[in-house]
């Protein structure tokens, strides 16, 4: 690839698409567009443009070939986790319906842009708590180990979540926006750009944000994560924001990121199948 492609990729990438999605996101809601299918189709699109990505600028080749049929799984955690985001939309929009006026403390007559910033900060600190309370020993963690199970990272890896997982990471911050009355298409614009920051956060891309990168989750900070050694795992917990990692003493940063034969579980084996995984965590040898 000509050098000032790769530089082009590296340092524009999400500035270009995440902030071009965030931006037009935003826009949309200012302007009163209707959620479906106007949301999906900007998230569906954002990340086709990250999956191009990764083949153009891996940050490891051997990342982008498939390992054992885990394409095929990771599909359908992707395709599940998306449909519980929608539906969590669906709720929100038919909740605050329900709500009334004298019950509402949102900042419903803010800017968008706030209101939006307002409904991340509550879901992201909500994703923080859990995420760490995920990785204490019992259940929890065996819910959330597999996705913590592939040995390579990518694109799919954001979606690969245990359904009941999914729930109990995002639940806590949804309930909490549910009960401020929050305007639902802030909420949507949110969950709609966390899906793309996703992508981007397990991407096997080769960007790069430079000082930034201390205050977004984004995959040079995310893969220290998804480390296999689990005690070096317990570090960088934020979805998006990565504020909540400094201030509760999680943060880690380094040179260079984890790459091949780094990432993965460490001495606990995932079944390869999607419902074996749905069935794993209860399993008594675990």
């Amino acid at each position: 690839m000509p050098s000032i492609l790769r530089t082009l990729v590296r340092y524009g990438a999400y500035p270009l698409i995440a902030g071009g999605a965030a931006t037009l996101l935003v826009a949309l809601a200012s302007a009163g567009v209707s959620y479906w299918p106007v949301f999906p189709l900007i998230v569906a699109s954002a990340i086709a443009c990250v999956a191009l990505l990764e083949r153009v600028a891996p940050f490891e080749n051997a990342w982008n070939s498939d390992h054992g049929g885990d394409t095929a799984v990771d599909a359908a955690h992707f395709l599940v986790s998306y449909l519980l985001i929608q539906s969590a939309v669906a709720i929100a929009f038919g909740l605050r319906a329900l709500l009334p006026e004298t019950w509402v403390l949102w900042a419903h007559m803010a800017p968008m842009v706030l209101q939006v910033l307002l409904a991340g900060a509550v879901m992201d600190l909500g994703l923080y708590a859990m995420h760490r309370a995920s990785h204490a020993s019992g259940l929890l963690w065996r819910l959330h180990a597999i996705h913590h199970s592939p040995e390579r990272l990518y694109w799919l890896n954001g979606g690969r979540r245990h359904p009941l997982s999914a729930l109990v990471l995002a639940g806590p911050g949804l309930i909490a926006l549910l009960l401020l009355g929050a305007t639902p298409i802030a909420v949507g614009a949110w969950l709609s750009f966390m899906s793309v920051h996703l992508a981007f956060q397990h991407a096997n891309l080769d960007y790069r944000l430079g000082p930034v990168r201390s205050l977004l989750g984004v995959s040079e900070m995310h893969r220290w994560h998804h480390k296999r050694e689990f005690e070096d795992a317990q570090v960088n917990f934020g979805e998006v924001w990565l504020i909540w990692d400094h201030l509760f003493g999680t943060f880690h940063d380094a040179p260079r990121s984890p790459g091949v034969g780094e990432v993965g579980l460490h001495g606990q084996p995932m079944p390869e199948r999607y419902w074996q995984q749905l069935r794993w965590p209860f399993r008594r040898s675990n």
